[in-house]
This record gives structure tokens, C-alpha cells and sequence, in this order.
């Protein structure tokens, strides 16, 4: 299809464009994003009336550090899901934000006061709280930039930040909802507490890593039920052990009474010592104490009831200088918490330092014990363990549990001991340790009734989360909706409060002398909250701090003197759960109803904003705050390991751009199952790199062939030839297909739809098919339709892909609609004409590609052994069957199969003709084309060098002319 002569080379009509196939996107991208800024793409999408909103509420990032390869992955993804609502025709809205209080910003401030040899706490909490805020508007800067880079879409002139003076005001106006409708109460019970950090920390704020800890079997005397018996348990923090106050068992598991009979060198048990401990445990407890077989032998079973009726000694009752601090008897509680499945069937209770131990606690009238001192130190005056520190201010293990241990071994209290590695909760910001310790702080009763008339979901805050979660969210994927109901379902009270700085307050007063448990504990007054409000929109937060402050909000509400201050900060995920408040409310900007359609996130949010946004909403609006949760994984590197800078595995997205531009990330992100951790790294990036350059290529031909197409040219469909009319059909299948993967936001499915669509249906087949039409042929209507049908595409191809390749489809779009203000981002998705679907066009058409498919099997045997070298060379004969020839016979199957000729025949084909396994009833012999080669257009012809112009064929003779 390339002229052999200059002169008829000449006559061609090759595609022309400047269109380049180097795309130079590092290098190109900042451009556009320029460009877009100045024509305010964005605002004049905002201006197009009359759309049902569409409004994506931003999950805000930290303001403390450049971006990894995970925010890539979420920012992308929201601006696919914003582009694709905006051009399915909403008004998609997208206001990005940061999360700029709490502990991950102070602990940076913090690392700098340490490095000058400051300690913070000399420092003015207003100065501080300033050196906070300037360092994470420092931060929302910087990364603003870099969101941007990669092509997301949104109003970056004026995001939403958690630190500005409204938001702080609207955060405290939400957490006085909580103040005045009962549900917040202050307590004393078991919280994650950051040793390091001297604060309680969020579920949200711990993560798991592996550490060595002593585990230890401990003797409690029997002293009263089962005289001369000991009673063992197990535990893996030994300096909780003089906190202990009871010892659990399992009602239903089967408990025996084992005497030592016998005893190896160096053992701390002794011969005639009884023990009582869970059967299907004994060996294992006995081998840890060295207690071979033979050494112990089984009394008698031990139920349930004997257990429930014992009485035993602390360890350290007996131990000289306690000074009376263990004179006390530990009873035995049932517990369903119990298990057998390690330890001694026996759980030590300490209620200060669990969840179940803190349930048992109050159960049975145990006493909360205060012997762990903020820094984890034990307390001054406690027995023998007074100073000794369970975490370091380094984050590594204290004195505390050997210095417990060593007193056991002393008072002969000890079994047995060994070090174990155990998955243990570690702060997420600072990576030390944290612990369970009761610490007084405020709380948000989930399970009591809220009492704002709002009970259309439930009267708690757990109700209305679980009755959201089933009846009011659609999740993607569905999996996410049981994580986040089995956590809300088991969760206990919301700990509101930090012992921290940098945040919004708890912004409220308790009087002097009372009990928290008192009606007038906490004074509830409308007038001190609205002035609270009011300084707080003018001066923000800070307000609190200032001399003064305590007079001001409370005025002539109270006497002052009979109130104090409440100085905690709230929970950061409190800050991050109102954002639907002071967004999707407030703002004009926002959503029409307060609610968001969609929340956005990694599944790490299960337990982070998705949750808190749960249930703080339903504590103040009383329902979810949206309609619909969206999950994504991980990013792993390509070996499916977690990426580490200690492994050198990571994949930075500004690295990414530089080499090869944001469209590739982006359309990394759109080939992923973002449902699944996802990997990346360098050879999964080239393999993306290659798909983007098959589709470039296909953009290409199509601008290349409409360089001079004009309205005139235009054919109405019911004129085409049925080639043209079936891949309007494949079309209007394919649009359905989008749509459909686009509102589901499965964006690999669009992808896959328009990726294959491109490649398999027109580069493989139509376009190789058409082009010798196009090059060829004078102004005739197959050519006309045919570039019609090419305009049709590209306005589908770009629009179908511009939520994805934002920078490359906005190229795309300018090199054949250049203006100073128009962008491919400004359209929306064409409709789909009702008469192009054709059902019974595309069975017809599927049977002849099956044909074609056999036919370029064949040919392509010749072609490796080298009998020819293009299709054109031949003219093979197709073996099939009569229905199969009646459709040949109504198409120009030869030039569907790029053929000079093509003979169908219904006979039986010979033994040795050519087939495909998967397609038996069709054969293909080869035969060469019979004629000379034309010289415009290459097929070969019988009647080649009849015409006026020589050297050429019929067709190519009525072009010339």
C-alpha cells in the first residue's frame, strides 16, 4: 500500500501529522498543567449548570513529608473517579485537604527541640503551636505541587486544612455536640499509651512489628479452697505483675491437679509441689519447667466449680520490705476470654493494663491500680520496682520486668522463664513501644443513647454505624463493608483525648470537687460554648491558650473559681472525622446535602477515617457522612515485598515522572487491581510504558488520517458500508462498557475495554483493513465513511481516555483542536446513537473475522517460510461450509483478509489444507495471486497495465484520473 514510482507516491493519501511518537512527557506535562491553570479549566467545569453533583471528599494526608508511591496511588485514583463522574455528566467536585494537627507534625517539632537540647515543655504552648503551624503550612505547600504534578484535578487555590480558624471552630463545635448530648464522660480505663510520646494513642496510631520479651510462669499459693496447691499463669509482661488483681479461668476447659514426683538440677519446682493448670497445656508448661517425663504425675481433675471457690496469694505477698503492698487475696474469675491454646489455661488480671482485664475489673469490684507513671516508670513509693521504667525514653525495654522477674526468682514465685519473640503494638509515629495503662481520659459512650431526637438509624452511636454500614453505604470492593462492621461491632468507647499540644482542645469545663460520675461534673452551657465558638472563627484554637481565656468563655455562666480548664487535645482522628462538617456543609463548594458520595482510601482506613468520619457523624448528624466507601491496597515492589528504604525497594513518584512522566503512573494505576495490593517497580513500568506507546501510536494513525477531514466529508451511518456500520456497533458496546466500569470505578475494566478495543478491533483489523482504502482511493464514499467513522473514534478515544491519560489526551486533542482555551478535560462522553447497536450485523461480522482469522493463519505459515513476503502476494482458496459462503459472498472478503484475490469454495477441502484446531469446519489453501503488481497500490491484478495510466489497476486508474 506504499506507490513504487514518485509520481504516484505523490498521489496518495498518507497520513499527515506533526503528532510526535517520542511523546516527551517529563519534559511536556508541566506545560499543559500551566495551560489548564490559566484557561481555569477547573472553575469552568463548576459552571456548567443543571448536573447532578458528584462530590469526592478528600481523606486528608499528613503535612509532613514529600509524597510516597501510596499517595500517588490514592490521589490518582480520585482524580480517575472525578474526571470520569465530571465527563459522565455530574458536577464532580474535588476539594483536597490536609490533616495539619497532632502528634506526627509535634513529634517533628519536637525532634528539632531535641536536637538544639531543648525540652518542649519550656517552651510557650502558643509559640509552639505556631512553630507547628508554620511547619505544616510549610508541608501543604510543597505537596500541593506535587499532587499536582501528577495531573490531579481540583481546587488547589483554596483546599481545605484541619489548622485554619473555621475548621478548628467547626471541629470544636462537633465535639460539643458530643458535650451536650451526654455521650462524652470522662474515665479511667485501659488505653494504648506511648510511653515515648507520654499520650494516649488512636487504634489508628499503632502498628504491629515483632520484639523479644521474657514470658513467664508464675506460682500463685492457693490460700484458701485447695490448701498446698499453686496455681500457674502465663504472661509475656512481667512488669504488669505487681498490678495483678485476680487470675481468670475458662469454664469450659478441662483443668487437672499435677503433683512433682521428681526434679532435675537447677529447677524451681520441688518435689511434692501441686499445680493446677489447663490438660491440654501440662506438657507444655512442664517441659518450660524442665520437668521431663515421669517427673510429674495427674492427681485428679480439677472443675470448674473447684476453681470458682479459690482464693490465692499475690506472688509478692510472702516477699520481706513489701511493706504490706501484696497483703491481699487474688480471687479466680470465670472469663470467656480463657483459652487453652497457650500459656497455663489461666490469665493473670491486671485491670489497669487490658480490655478484658479492665472488663473483669469492673465486673467483679477490682481495684484499678496507678503504680505506672506516664513515662512508665513505676511509682516512687512502690515497693522494691520505685523509678524502674518499662520503655525508655528511647523506645527500648526498661528496668521494669527484669527487676519483676528478678523479685519472683527471690521470693521462689518463678516456674519457669524464656525469651519469646511476640508481635507487639508499636507507635506508629515514633516506633517505640506502647503499652496498656489506664490513664483519666474523656470518652465518647458509643453504646449509650444519644438523646438528639435523631433516631432514624439507632439511638447509639454503634446502632446508627452498623444500621449506616448495611443500609446506607455501597462499598468497593464489598469485602471492605464486614471489616469495618466487625470492627465497629467490637470496638469499645472512642478515647477523644491526648495529653498532647498541637490540635484543637477538648473544649469544655468540670467542676471543682466533683466526681466524674455527677450530674454537674461537666458544665453544660450553650452561651459559654457559643462564646468559645466565637473566638475560636476569629483567632482559631490558640484562643484557648491565651491569658485569660478561662474568665472570657465561661463570663457570668459560673463562678469561675468553682471550674477548671480542660487542657487535653482531641484525637486527630476526631479532627479528620469532622472534616464532613466544615467540607461538605459549609463550603458552597461543597455538597448539596452535607454528604459525600464517596470516600476514598487504602484499607488501612477501616480503622482510621472511615471509621472515626462513622462515628463521629453518627454522633452529631446521626448517620454516615457518605454513600458510598471505596479500598484500595498496598504498593509492593515487584517481588510482592512491602517497600523499605533499609531494602532500597522504593518507587518514588517524582522519580517516576522524571523518567517517564505522570501518564505513565497514571496509567500504571489504571492497569492495577487497585482491590489487591499492588506492584510496581522498574520492569512493571516498562510493560506499562509499552502500552502507552501502543496506544500513542493508534492516536497517531487516527490524527494522521483526518488532517484535512471536514464536515463535508461526513456520511450519515445508514449510508456506510457494513465494515464501518459494525465498528459503530462495537461502539456503542464498548460506551456501555466504559460507563459501566467507570461508575463502578473499575478503572482497569474501562482501560481494558478501550485498550483492547483499540488494539485487538481497529490497529489488528480495521485500520489494517481500511488503510488501503484511505491511502488509495480517490473521494469515494467507502473512503468518506470510513475517515468518519475515524473522526467518531477519536472523540471517543480521547474523552474514554482522559480521565487516565490526562496529559496525553489533552495533546491528543490540541493537535487537531488548537485554541487558547479549548481542552479534551471540558467534554463530556458523546452519546451513542440509538441505531448503531446492530446485534445481527455483529453475529455476521464475528463469522467473518473467524474466517479471516484462519485465512491470516495460513498466510502467515508462507510468510516464515519465506514463499512470500506480504499477503498481497496471494490469492488462496477458503474451504467452507454453504450457510459460511452465502455471508462471504456479501463482503469483499479479499480485502478484509489484505489479499490480491480470494476464491470461497462450499467443496471438500483437501486432507493437507491449512486449519486452526480451534476452527474446524474451515480450510485455507494457498495459492499465489495471479497478474502484475500495481504500482500505486500493490495489489496484484490481472488487470494491471489495461488503463490510461500505466502500471496501475481499475482503481487506482479512476483515482489518478
Amino acid at each position: 500500500m506504499c506507490a513504487d514510482t514518485p509520481e504516484y507516491k505523490d498521489t496518495l493519501n498518507l497520513p499527515r501529522t506533526d503528532f510526535p511518537m517520542r511523546a516527551g512527557l517529563p519534559k511536556r506535562e508541566p506545560d499543559w498543567l500551566a495551560r489548564w491553570e490559566k484557561i481555569g479549566v477547573y472553575d469552568r467545569l463548576r459552571a456548567k449548570h443543571d448536573r447532578q453533583s458528584f462530590t469526592l471528599h478528600d481523606g486528608p494526608p499528613y503535612a509532613n513529608g514529600h509524597l510516597h508511591i501510596g499517595h500517588a496511588l490514592n490521589k490518582i485514583l480520585k482524580d480517575m473517579v472525578v474526571r470520569s463522574q465530571q465527563m459522565m455528566g455530574k458536577d464532580a467536585r474535588y476539594i483536597p485537604g490536609w490533616d495539619c494537627h497532632g502528634l506526627p507534625i509535634e513529634w517533628k517539632i519536637e525532634e528539632q527541640y531535641r536536637a538544639k537540647g531543648q525540652d518542649k515543655d519550656d517552651v510557650d504552648i502558643v509559640e509552639f503551636r505556631r512553630e507547628c503551624r508554620e511547619f505544616a503550612e510549610g508541608w501543604v505547600d510543597i505537596q500541593r505541587e506535587e499532587f499536582k504534578r501528577l495531573g490531579v484535578q481540583g481546587n488547589w487555590d483554596d483546599p481545605y486544612l484541619t489548622m485554619n480558624f473555621h475548621a478548628e471552630r467547626v471541629i470544636a463545635a462537633e465535639f460539643q455536640t458530643f458535650l451536650m448530648n451526654g455521650t462524652l464522660y470522662q474515665g479511667s480505663k485501659p488505653v494504648m499509651w506511648s510511653p515515648v510520646e507520654k499520650t494516649a494513642l488512636a487504634e489508628a496510631e499503632v502498628e504491629y512489628h515483632d520484639r523479644q520479651t521474657d514470658a513467664i510462669w508464675v506460682k500463685f499459693p492457693v490460700v484458701a479452697g485447695m490448701d498446698g496447691a499453686t496455681v500457674l499463669i502465663w504472661t509475656t509482661t512481667p512488669w504488669t505483675i505487681p498490678q495483678n488483681r485476680a487470675v481468670c479461668f475458662g469454664p469450659e476447659i478441662a483443668y487437672g491437679l499435677y503433683e512433682v514426683v521428681a526434679t532435675p538440677d537447677e529447677c524451681w519446682a520441688a518435689v511434692g509441689d501441686t499445680y493446677v493448670v489447663a490438660d491440654a497445656l501440662a506438657e507444655s508448661v512442664f517441659n518450660a519447667a524442665r520437668l521431663e517425663d515421669g517427673m510429674v504425675n495427674r492427681l485428679r481433675d480439677v472443675s470448674a466449680e473447684d476453681l470458682s471457690g479459690l482464693k490465692c496469694a499475690h506472688p509478692l505477698r510472702a516477699a520481706e520490705g513489701a511493706s504490706g503492698e501484696w497483703d491481699f487475696d487474688v480471687p479466680l474469675l470465670p472469663g470467656d476470654h480463657v483459652t487453652d491454646d497457650a500459656g497455663t489455661g489461666f490469665v493473670h488480671t491486671a485491670p489497669s493494663h487490658g480490655d478484658d482485664d479492665y472488663a473483669i475489673g469492673v465486673k467483679h469490684g477490682l481495684q484499678m491500680t496507678y503504680n505506672i507513671m506516664d513515662d512508665s516508670s513505676f511509682r516512687a513509693d512502690l515497693p522494691f520496682f520505685a523509678g524502674e521504667q518499662v520503655i525508655t525514653p528511647k523506645g527500648k525495654p526498661g528496668g521494669a520486668s527484669p527487676m519483676v522477674i528478678k523479685k519472683l526468682v527471690e521470693v521462689g514465685a518463678l516456674l519457669a522463664r524464656k525469651r519469646i519473640t511476640i508481635s507487639d503494638a508499636h507507635s506508629w509515629r515514633s516506633k517505640a513501644p506502647v503499652i496498656r495503662l489506664n490513664r483519666n481520659q474523656w470518652f465518647a459512650a458509643i453504646d449509650k443513647p444519644v438523646g438528639d431526637g435523631q433516631d432514624t438509624y439507632g439511638t447509639t452511636i454503634r446502632e446508627r454505624a452498623l444500621t449506616s454500614i448495611d443500609q446506607l453505604v455501597t462499598w468497593t470492593p464489598q469485602r471492605g463493608r464486614n471489616r469495618l462492621y466487625a470492627m465497629i461491632e467490637q470496638r469499645p468507647d472512642w478515647v477523644l483525648s491526648r495529653q498532647r499540644a498541637w490540635g484543637v482542645p477538648l473544649t469544655c469545663f468540670v467542676k471543682k470537687g466533683a466526681l466524674p460520675t455527677d450530674d454537674d461534673f461537666l458544665l453544660r452551657n450553650a452561651e459559654v460554648n457559643a462564646r468559645i465558638l466565637e473566638a475560636f472563627e476569629a483567632e482559631g484554637a490558640d484562643a484557648w491558650y491565651a491569658d485569660g481565656a478561662k474568665a472570657r468563655f465561661l463570663g457570668d455562666a459560673v463562678e469561675h473559681e468553682s471550674y477548671e480548664q480542660v487542657f487535653d487535645i482531641l484525637d486527630v482522628w476526631f479532627d479528620s472525622g469532622s472534616t464532613h462538617a466544615f467540607v461538605l456543609r459549609d463550603r458552597e463548594d461543597g455538597s448539596d446535602d452535607g454528604l459525600a458520595d464517596l470516600y476514598l482510601e487504602g484499607t488501612d482506613q477501616h480503622r482510621g477515617w472511615f471509621h472515626s468520619s462513622m462515628l463521629q457523624a453518627c454522633g452529631t448528624i446521626g448517620r454516615a457522612p457518605y454513600r458510598g466507601v471505596l479500598t484500595h491496597g498496598f504498593t509492593l515492589d515487584e517481588k510482592g515485598m512491602k517497600m523499605s528504604k533499609s531494602l532500597g525497594n522504593t518507587i518514588v513518584p517524582e522519580k517516576v515522572v522524571q523518567q517517564y512522566g505522570a501518564d505513565i503512573l497514571r496509567l500504571w494505576v489504571a492497569q492495577t487491581d487497585y482491590t489487591n495490593d499492588s506492584r510496581i517497580g522498574p520492569e512493571i513500568l516498562k510493560g506499562t510504558a509499552d502500552s502507552y506507546r501502543r496506544l500513542r501510536n493508534t492516536m497517531r494513525f487516527l490524527l494522521g488520517s483526518l488532517s484535512d477531514f471536514t464536515e463535508a466529508d461526513r456520511v450519515p451511518a445508514d449510508d456506510m458500508p457494513e465494515l464501518e456500520r459494525w465498528v459503530l456497533h462495537r461502539l456503542a458496546e464498548i460506551d456501555g462498557q466504559v460507563r459501566a466500569a467507570y461508575s463502578a470505578y473499575d478503572f482497569q475494566g474501562a482501560f481494558r475495554a478501550v485498550f483492547d478495543f483499540a488494539t485487538l478491533d481497529l490497529s489488528a483489523f480495521y485500520f489494517d483493513i481500511r488503510k488501503d482504502a484511505l491511502y488509495c482511493d480517490g473521494d469515494t464514499l467507502r473512503r468518506r465513511a470510513a475517515r468518519t467513522v475515524l473522526d467518531i473514534l477519536f472523540h471517543r478515544l480521547t474523552t474514554w481516555l482522559a480521565p487516565i491519560l490526562v496529559f496525553t489526551m489533552e495533546e491528543v486533542w490540541l493537535e487537531r483542536y488548537p485554541g487558547d482555551d479549548t481542552s479534551v478535560h471540558l467534554e463530556d462522553f458523546a452519546d451513542v446513537p440509538t441505531g448503531w447497536q446492530d446485534d445481527a450485523l455483529a453475529a455476521k461480522w464475528a463469522t467473518v473475522r473467524r474466517v479471516r482469522r484462519v485465512v491470516n493463519g495460513a498466510l502467515e505459515v508462507e510468510r516464515t517460510a519465506k514463499v512470500i513476503g506480504a499477503s498481497l502476494e496471494a490469492a488462496p482458496i477458503v474451504y467452507v461450509g454453504d450457510a459460511v459462503a452465502e455471508v462471504l459472498k456479501t463482503v469483499a472478503f479479499d480485502d478484509l483478509c489484505i489479499t490480491s484475490g480470494i476464491h470461497v469454495s462450499t467443496d471438500v477441502a483437501p486432507a493437507d489444507a491449512f486449519r486452526l484446531e480451534d476452527v474446524a469446519d474451515i480450510a485455507v489453501v494457498f495459492a499465489r495471486a495471479d497478474g502484475e503488481k500495481c504500482q500505486r497500490c500493490w495489489k496484484i491484478l490481472p488487470d494491471v497495465g489495461s488503463h490510461e495510466h500505466a502500471g496501475v489497476c481499475s482503481r487506482c486508474d479512476e483515482a489518478l484520473a
